[in-house]
């Protein structure tokens, strides 16, 4: 079976490596240190979840969501917004399928995902 795809969208290098390293075994990893190369790419690909930081130099987090909520194509990704801000986390809360509070424990997030693009996967069939 094929792995889905996941885009991290995380600006800080090393929170970026860090969701790359607990989530390729079990995904294809596209990772992206800022919103604009992250933009462009959301044109040419449908992610089955993508990792999102809200804090992003270029296009910003608020706008990804905005995009990926908006174009019919990919409007089914699963959505996890990482966050350090609680109040930017409790008002897009329902546009995003996960939210969760920076620190994020690698092995927490691991299964999280997996449950996310499984229940996806099952949804649409």
């Amino acid at each position: 079976m094929e792995k889905p795809l996941v885009l991290i969208i995380e600006d800080d290098p090393a929170q970026n490596q860090i969701f790359n390293i607990s989530l390729r075994n079990d995904f294809v990893v596209e990772t992206f240190l800022d919103g604009d190369s992250a933009a462009a790419r959301l044109d040419n690909v449908i992610p089955a979840l993508v990792l999102l930081d809200l804090n992003l130099p270029g296009t910003s987090g608020r706008e990804l969501l905005a995009q990926i909520r908006g174009d019919k194509r990919i409007a089914n990704t699963c959505i996890i917004l990482a966050t350090a801000d609680e109040r930017q986390a409790d008002i897009l809360d329902k546009d995003a399928d996960l939210v969760l509070l920076k620190p994020i424990s690698p092995g927490q997030l691991k299964e999280l995902a997996l449950r996310l693009v499984q229940k996806m996967a099952a949804d649409e069939s």
